[in-house]
């Protein structure tokens, strides 16, 4: 056998095969080895039965975790294509800010039969979490981290650490909160004092005091401005009675920001009907450049009336038509030169 041919034998099956193949190993060694971009190429470039089978053929676990690799918009077709008896264990798996934003992007029908396949305990926190505003502290907040009384000492709160290390190991943990009695914030507990601190010293001895934090109002341009000027990973984040409610991260800060971004950019490319895909239908796609075209198409016939009105002085002096295309040109180029600046200017936007 030939070195070529072994080079043909040993390159990877396209993925539609190894799908209708049930090779769920070579499936699984192929993601591994992808970049996430390459991922979500391979993945668009699937009908949409082969999408589901995918799924299936992977469970829920490990399609969560191809999921969050996703753009948001890739993630939210992917689930939006199951039923909701098998999106459900899939979004029972996922992060809870990625749960959030896939079902924000549902009809509100589809995300509540999805809501109500999931345990009631999980769908309490994703219910509150999905009634703040999309780019505010509260719809951008964690709600899973660690907070204890002021009046614990550091050895309960170890205790506690390690009692609990397997369910706290799933949290993005970066900091301990330390709360009054009424849930108020009183104070943000650093780890490594807590680890250097005497075992019987209080917390309220312990913490760092009137910490910063945002209100869970905050709009994405404050968030921006106090992550801008505070370089911490996370801050608390309390309501307006002072309590606390959640952790913002400032890297859900930044990832909604370039969301925020991209959305400026496609109504400056005409597409105001939100995010799309090659791999959304022809319809789908047509109807959200429709608004714009329309208008388009009314400016142009304006122009062409306008035209029309003064065709007798052209008619005298035929060399005034000579003139129509650099004026078109020239005014197709300043639109262009425009778009480059505003979107240079979204790029570098604070």
């Amino acid at each position: 056998m030939s070195e070529s041919q072994v080079k043909v034998r040993s390159q990877p099956l396209p993925l539609g095969e190894l799908i209708q193949s049930s090779d769920t190993a070579q499936i699984e060694t192929a993601f591994e080895e992808l970049p996430p971009v390459e991922m979500a190429r391979m993945i668009s470039s699937l009908n949409k039965a082969d999408q589901i089978d995918l799924l299936e053929l992977l469970g829920p676990e490990k399609s969560a975790s191809i999921i969050s690799k996703l753009s948001g918009l890739g993630a939210a077709n992917m689930v939006a294509q199951l039923t909701s008896e098998q999106a459900a264990p899939i979004v029972d798996e996922l992060p809870r800010q990625l749960q959030v934003n896939i079902l924000r992007r549902m009809k509100k029908n589809r995300a509540s039969e999805i809501l109500r396949a999931i345990k009631p305990h999980k769908v309490k926190k994703l219910e509150r979490l999905m009634r703040y505003p999309e780019n505010t502290a509260g719809g951008l907040m964690i709600t899973e981290y660690l907070s204890y009384p002021e009046d614990m000492s550091v050895r309960e709160v170890l205790d506690d650490l390690r009692e609990h290390g397997e369910t706290y190991s799933d949290f993005d943990i970066q900091y301990a909160y330390v709360i009054s009695e009424t849930g108020h914030l009183s104070g943000v507990l650093r780890l490594r004092d807590l680890l250097m601190a005497p075992r019987d010293r209080a917390l309220s001895e312990t913490m760092i005091k009137s910490p910063l934090h945002v209100n869970i109002n905050a709009s994405l341009r404050d968030l921006k401005d106090f992550f801008r000027q505070y370089t911490f990973l996370g801050a608390p984040v309390t309501d307006d009675e002072g309590k606390l409610v959640g952790v913002i991260r400032s890297s859900s800060v930044r990832e909604a920001a370039n969301r925020q971004n991209n959305q400026l950019f496609l109504k400056f490319a005409g597409i105001v009907g939100g995010e799309e895909s090659r791999s959304m239908s022809l319809f789908k796609r047509s109807s959200r450049r429709l608004s714009w075209l329309s208008i388009n198409i009314v400016l142009n016939i304006v122009a062409a009336s306008v035209i029309a009105l003064y065709q007798d002085t052209l008619e005298k002096a035929i060399v005034l038509a000579v003139f129509l295309p650099i004026i078109s040109d020239m005014s197709g180029c300043s639109g262009n030169q425009a778009v480059a600046v505003s979107i240079r200017a979204i790029r570098l936007w604070p």
